[in-house]
């Protein structure tokens, strides 16, 4: 069985050095930490090749 990364996908920090947000897209799981969630939200775009298609969500 292959453990899977549990790192956020920007900094790569664990889930022991610092709170991970876990959501789902397209059926994988996807984490992010609270410093890097403000990316998400307002300029998804920087995340292009980290999440699937993340250069086309829209901007809230």
């Amino acid at each position: 069985m292959i453990e899977e990364n549990k790192t956020c996908l920007v900094c790569n920090k664990t889930e022991d050095e610092i709170p991970l947000v876990i959501m789902t897209y397209k059926s994988k799981e996807v984490r992010i930490c609270p410093q890097h969630l403000p990316l998400l939200i307002h300029e998804p775009h920087k995340l292009a090749g980290m999440i699937d298609n993340a250069e086309n969500f829209p901007v809230g």
